[in-house]
């Protein structure tokens, strides 16, 4: 490969990246239902649960625009660009699903 070493490690990191984006979908979904069961009185919900859903929305897309810039900036492959975008989006589903299933 013209004296080139191959990355093995590169091809990898779609599938990686598929993997953290599905479950990130699959949080996403159990908040989203959470949520839901919360504002139709079912669970009991923290009373500033839907302004935390809102503002948390606007922050994540703040840090993710920041992330992808920064990543793209240093010159990162593409899905390395999409990984540090995705990174707050996933911190946040993670810790809303770990925080709504807390026994209250």
């Amino acid at each position: 490969m013209n004296g080139m070493m191959f990355n093995f490690a590169s091809l990898q990191a779609p599938l990686v990246l598929w993997q953290q984006m599905t479950q990130m979908a699959f949080e996403a979904q159990m908040v989203i239902a959470m949520r839901t069961a919360g504002m139709l009185g079912l669970v009991k919900q923290d009373s500033d649960e839907s302004t935390r859903m809102v503002i948390e929305k606007a922050d994540a897309a703040s840090e993710a625009v920041h992330a992808a810039l920064r990543a793209a900036g240093r010159g990162q492959r593409a899905d390395q660009v999409m990984a540090a975008a995705l990174r707050p989006y996933r911190r946040r589903t993670k810790a809303n699903v770990k925080r709504l299933t807390a026994a209250k």
